[in-house]
């Protein structure tokens, strides 16, 4: 064995022993709270990958659409027809095209019900708050409502928490924070969203 291969096996062993270690420690099971934020493309669709990942092992899960909802949405086309699949959209698209506090207002609580109830049954595996950073930043919804919402949901249920900006109080009760960076996007070179690629 070459000096080369054999360092490569002990850093290789040191690792192993290293990892190892902490998957013995981590024997807690729960639901967890995850966060992904961060001006970065790619939070939705993270989010969306976790959808197929539990849909895939027949779970149960809710997806509320604080933003988007009526934008084309190619995950949600692909997997609307799973039964175990719910999703509730806030009708009025984009709030800096609507420029209507009142109305957004009506229609954020109106889907925040949808919310709740999902956050509330414990047949409901994963819930997804989608863009829901931008609702608490607009004064739609107060984070107290969404903070105690998600701290008494069942303890098995995890939530994910999409959008620019994230609430500290969001950032403090997650299990995970994940911020996407915006190193270079294409949108800021005049590439217009691109379908089955950006949505």
């Amino acid at each position: 064995m070459s000096d080369r291969e054999q360092r490569h096996r002990q850093a290789m062993q040191k690792l192993k022993s290293h990892v190892d270690e902490r998957v013995a420690a981590a024997s807690e099971q729960r639901g967890q709270v995850l966060v992904f934020t961060g001006n970065g493309k790619g939070k939705t669709t993270a989010a969306w990958g976790t959808v197929t990942r539990a849909l895939g092992y027949g779970y149960r899960v809710g997806v509320i659409q604080f933003i988007k909802g009526l934008w084309e949405c190619g995950e949600r086309e692909r997997l609307q027809a799973d039964d175990n699949l719910e999703v509730a959209i806030m009708a009025t698209g984009f709030t800096w095209e609507t420029q209507n506090r009142e109305s957004d207002t009506a229609a954020c609580r109106e889907v925040w019900q949808q919310a709740e109830r999902m956050l509330a049954d414990p047949q409901i595996y994963l819930v997804v708050l989608d863009e829901i950073t931008y609702m608490l930043k607009f004064g739609y919804l107060d984070i107290e409502t969404v903070q105690q919402a998600i701290a008494n949901r069942p303890v098995e249920q995890s939530v994910i928490v999409t959008g620019r900006n994230a609430h500290r109080t969001l950032i403090e009760m997650a299990d995970t924070v994940t911020e996407m960076n915006d190193t270079k996007h294409a949108f800021n070179a005049g590439l217009e969203a691109r379908r089955g690629i950006d949505f």
